[in-house]
């Protein structure tokens, strides 16, 4: 029985093996996602290795030296009105920004698998669960983010704590529909009439079935995050000055657009190429974990 085991246990990894493998290969295939792919990891490498990527720090000031054009006396991309490296604070800023945006996609999916898991399963607490999620899709989602922020006051934690109740109620509308559909398939009745305990019908079988739609949510609510982030600090209400933050560099930027455009224009451009990216790879991703979609349509 133990060899039988072990060969079903190898058959499994190899078929998950090759499953990557395809899954992979038909996103490089996607040529925006391809795109979206070396953009991504072209900002996670900027962001990680940010000290070492400029001469300068974020917040070292050069009086002498303000509003200067990019190339001028050594910065890449000019200088801000303190005189402050519009490259150093760029890529200092991209760490902050995908440390807040994955933080609270994080949590937002703990939360709403949590909900969506005991929704789907139990049809008790479905109702119950599916009238709070409806409570909270009721509120556009930016200004969702802005009463939570009003309460629990101005900092990234908040803006963090914000983002990610925002994202619960998708993440637990997503899981319920996995569960109702997959709770009904013949292994997981099979596993009931076995005795299996719920709590491992819902993680051991039912969850793992439902990753394919919750990591094209996670992808695309990255670049939902990122955006969400940037406008709350833009509106004062992330990011504080002089935190080099993309939202808070455009409002910090928007005072000198005749003067030097470039304040805005570059952390501008830093979140239009990062939204794009993870969009483009959330489209590539649903694509290629759904082996029925018609990729003419």
């Amino acid at each position: 029985m133990s060899s039988v085991a072990g060969l079903k246990e190898k058959q499994e990894k190899s078929w998950k093996e090759h499953r990557l493998i395809t899954i992979f290969r038909d996103l490089v295939k996607n040529k925006l996602a391809a795109i979206g792919i070396v953009i991504i990891a072209s900002i996670f490498i900027a962001a990680v290795f940010a000290p070492w990527l400029s001469s300068y720090g974020p917040y070292e000031q050069d009086l002498s030296g303000t509003k200067l054009a990019a190339g001028a006396d050594g910065h890449i991309l000019g200088t801000d009105n303190y005189g402050r490296d519009m490259w150093s604070r760029l890529v200092h800023g991209a760490r902050l920004s995908l440390v807040v945006s994955l933080s609270s996609v994080a949590i937002g999916l703990i939360g709403g698998i949590g909900l969506g898991l005991l929704a789907g399963y139990y049809r008790k607490l479905d109702g119950l669960i599916m009238r709070v999620v409806d409570l909270l899709f009721a509120f556009p989602g930016i200004l969702l983010a802005m009463l939570i922020i009003a309460m629990l006051g101005t900092s990234l934690i908040n803006v963090i704590i914000a983002i990610s109740i925002w994202s619960i109620p998708g993440c637990a509308r997503i899981v319920r529909g996995s569960v109702l559909s997959i709770k009904q398939q013949e292994y997981i009745l099979a596993m009931k009439t076995l005795g299996a305990s719920d709590r491992r019908i819902l993680l051991k079988h039912i969850l793992p079935n439902c990753t394919a739609p919750l990591i094209v949510f996670a992808t695309m609510r990255m670049a939902t995050a990122i955006l969400s982030t940037s406008a709350l600090s833009y509106l004062g209400l992330g990011a504080q000055p002089p935190t080099p933050e993309w939202g808070a560099m455009i409002a910090a930027g928007q005072d000198f657009m005749w003067e030097a455009p470039h304040m805005a224009i570059i952390p501008g451009l830093g979140i239009m190429l990062t939204v794009f990216a993870f969009n483009v790879v959330g489209d590539g991703l649903r694509d290629a974990l759904d082996p029925n979609m018609d990729m003419n349509v």
